[in-house]
């Protein structure tokens, strides 16, 4: 039990063993006076569970979904990219090399010479992960990964090298659609229909260090994590899992092959190494962001004009309203949505369409989901008493929504 105990945290196949069995040990110790047939009648029940949720071999699943993972890498000005990459949580990151230094190869990437010299311009290299989402080329990775410039350099599975235009980015979620021409028949992966649970599989694939592809495994130990820090996305997936500088824009799948996040922040050492806490943007965002980008290069959002703060116990302890839960508004943007509305500082939202909200974060998310010029119905409390509230929704300026301006 000791060397098992050891290896838990670093093989997750012992961890979910060492759990049943020692479940299976209390069980026994419970029981130790009762009726002896009730502990192994409870046996072949952890096993079963264990063999549902236990994929038997995480190479089946590799070999499937590694042809579609892609190295990219793009040239970036210093100073750009040091204003983007200061995060308390760490990069998350893509590798970046200072002029003058020189980036990890993989085995088949001889043109180091070409670095080299955009390095000699004063210029910095990133290197990410992506993913393939089509035959035709079309690739998944992250916005900070190639904010450079409109084109990328991208390293297949094969080791064969491409230059890829960048179709869009989106800063807020930290997402980039890229697209390479030269082919048609690229192996690709999709998006999970539906989100992973807590405690479900995952298997992450990237460019970590720049070495080329490389797969580590790990669980989803939490959903809808909200994190803040300036620049971070809303909603996150985290994953109990080695993910480090290089996995950025690169996938996390499911035990069937599906993309269920794309990795974007690490929670780092003080060294920027990875703790084994990363972040990932969810499936369903992804997805609903790269229809966008591929349909004009960016994407639109909502936008009422307010800065606020989720109702906490202590809020609505003050407003007389124990069991309150909604978006206390700190202040409204003068001219904006919220202020021609007549909503003010200290209203409290608790719905949007009739819909109860549970905090800022939700009804940020439901407004910057609807069209500009559409109308949100926000039930509103005001001085204790409910009333209804009308707002023509606007379009999320740029740069406002990193800042929690809703």
């Amino acid at each position: 039990m000791q060397v098992c105990l050891w290896k838990a945290v670093r093989h997750p196949s012992c961890a979910a063993l060492l759990s049943a069995t020692l479940l299976t040990q209390s069980m026994a110790s419970t029981h130790a006076e009762g009726p002896p047939h009730l502990v192994p009648s409870m046996t072949p029940l952890l096993h079963a569970v264990a063999d549902e949720r236990r994929p038997g071999n995480f190479a089946d699943i590799a070999e499937k979904v590694e042809p579609a993972v892609i190295s990219v890498s793009s040239k970036v000005a210093p100073q750009r990219r040091e204003s983007t990459l200061d995060r308390p949580f760490g990069p998350g990151a893509p590798d970046q090399s200072a002029p003058n230094e020189e980036i990890p190869k993989g085995p088949d990437q001889g043109d180091q010479g070409q670095d080299h010299e955009a390095s000699k311009a004063g210029q910095m290299t990133t290197s990410g992960s992506g993913f393939f989402i089509s035959a035709d080329g079309y690739a998944v990775t992250n916005s900070k990964v190639v904010e450079g410039g409109g084109t990328a350099r991208i390293r297949t599975n094969d080791g064969k090298i491409y230059t890829a235009k960048v179709v869009g980015r989106d800063a807020l979620s930290d997402l980039a659609l890229i697209k390479v021409d030269d082919r048609t028949d690229f192996s690709y992966v999709t998006f999970a229909e539906q989100p992973p649970r807590v405690g479900d599989w995952v298997l992450a694939v990237g460019n970590r260090f720049g070495l080329g592809g490389t797969v580590t495994a790990g669980i989803v130990s939490a959903r809808e994590r909200n994190i803040e820090v300036t620049g971070a996305p809303d909603d996150l997936l985290q994953i109990s899992a080695p993910i480090n500088k290089g996995d950025s824009g690169g996938p996390s799948f499911d035990t069937g092959g599906n993309v269920v996040g794309v990795n974007s922040m690490i929670l780092a050492a003080p060294s920027g190494d990875s703790v084994g806490v990363a972040f990932a943007v969810p499936a369903d965002t992804a997805r609903k962001v790269i229809r966008q980008l591929r349909d004009k290069g960016s994407v639109t959002r909502g936008w009422i004009g307010v800065s606020m703060q989720s109702v906490t116990p202590d809020i609505a302890e003050g407003l007389g309203q124990s069991n309150l839960r909604g978006a206390i508004v700190a202040s409204v943007q003068g001219n904006g949505p919220a202020a021609k509305a007549g909503l003010a500082n200290g209203d409290v939202i608790i719905a949007v369409g009739g819909d109860q909200i549970k905090g800022a974060h939700d009804l940020t998310a439901k407004i910057q989901d609807m069209k500009p010029g559409s109308s949100a119905q926000l039930g509103v409390l005001r001085n204790g008493n409910q009333r209804s509230v009308s707002v023509t929704v606007g379009e999320l300026p740029d740069g406002q929504g990193n800042a929690r301006g809703r």
